[in-house]
């Protein structure tokens, strides 16, 4: 720190007195080129469904999907990160549905690169969506069998990027799956197509009202060892130094940009891999942090613009280049 001074001749409140000169002095900003719409799509008709622990944040039909991108186009919004809740009737114990190429992810990417080219689409490689027992890898006697795993996440990448996505997002923290799925979509001439690595995806609390939105529900059921528990393959809250080793991992495998994820608990995270990598770094605003200021905002405990506006705010003096939020519509517009 370079900048010394002493009271009285130094007064750190006279950069304080009036808004013009907070705003001079400010040191980050946020604006729409720094959000990443999450939004989840249904298979179904009904344009918009309700998910109860998360108002404000509904699925989306595949056609009211193609509108937003529209939105987002019009709001400044850079990119959308895509998540599917499909029929309950097509998910099983391998998660096939993952890989139709006219399944939901393809059918909401096409729909919506058509409806706002010029809008990136992020999609999400995992299996979690497309399992009944909502685990986010194949299952082998109770255990979630890694090298397998990621044979058909590759698979599943490369049939999204057929279908117009951007850039895939691989949530599932199988070991090894950013290189294998580098290595088939530039064998496939997709040399261009984005992966953003879930680097630092940390065993939490906060991601029920997700699976509520997606339909995974509760985890495993009785074939599973640990049914509830995904601690095998995300990462243990207390481990600061081992998240280093994943993004230093997933950056030597071909990943263009790493994720944090959750947000608002993992801001030393996120400070601490932009500080050692300079690599795009991104933080996710999860639903569970959507869903607690939303409740706080509904019974008047917090002010709502504000309190959004400061976690946001947050993740960039951490340094995030960027974050993933379900906010991002409605920040945006603020920002606007």
């Amino acid at each position: 720190m370079s900048f010394t001074g002493r009271y009285p001749t130094t007064r750190p409140r006279r950069l304080r007195q009036a808004d013009w000169v907070r705003r001079l002095t400010r040191e980050c900003a946020l604006t729409p080129n720094d959000l990443i719409w999450a939004m989840v799509v249904h298979d179904g008709a009904e344009d918009e469904i309700a998910v109860p622990s998360m108002p404000g944040a509904p699925r989306l039909s595949v056609r009211a999907a193609a509108q937003a991108a529209k939105r987002a186009a019009a709001l400044g919004i850079p990119a959308i990160a895509v998540f599917p809740h499909i029929d309950p009737a097509k998910k099983e114990p391998a998660g096939k549905e993952a890989l139709n190429p006219n399944g939901l992810v393809c059918t909401a990417t096409r729909a919506m690169k058509d409806a706002a080219p010029d809008v990136g689409i992020m999609v999400d490689v995992a299996l979690d969506p497309f399992t009944d027992h909502g685990h986010d890898g194949l299952l082998r006697d109770g255990v979630i069998a890694n090298d397998e795993t990621i044979e058909v996440l590759t698979q599943q990448a490369l049939i999204q990027v057929k279908a117009g996505a951007d850039m895939v997002a691989p949530s599932d923290m199988m070991d090894g799956r950013v290189g294998a799925i580098r290595t088939a979509l530039d064998a496939e001439g997709f040399q261009d197509a984005m992966i953003m690595s879930y680097a630092a995806k940390y065993a939490s609390a906060f991601y029920g009202p997700y699976r509520d939105a997606i339909g995974s529900g509760k985890l495993g059921g009785g074939a599973v060892k640990n049914p509830g528990d995904k601690r095998t393959y995300q990462m243990d809250a207390a481990n600061s130094d081992e998240a280093l080793r994943e993004v230093a991992m997933d950056i030597a495998e071909g990943a263009d940009m790493v994720m944090v994820k959750p947000g608002l608990a993992y801001l030393d995270i996120l400070a601490r891999i932009k500080q050692s990598f300079g690599a795009p770094t991104y933080a996710f605003q999860v639903s569970g942090e959507y869903a607690m200021l939303k409740a706080a905002a509904a019974n008047g405990w917090l002010d709502e613009e504000r309190a959004i506006m400061e976690t946001l705010l947050a993740f960039k003096r951490a340094g995030a280049d960027g974050i993933i939020t379900y906010f991002a519509p409605w920040a945006a517009e603020k920002l606007g």
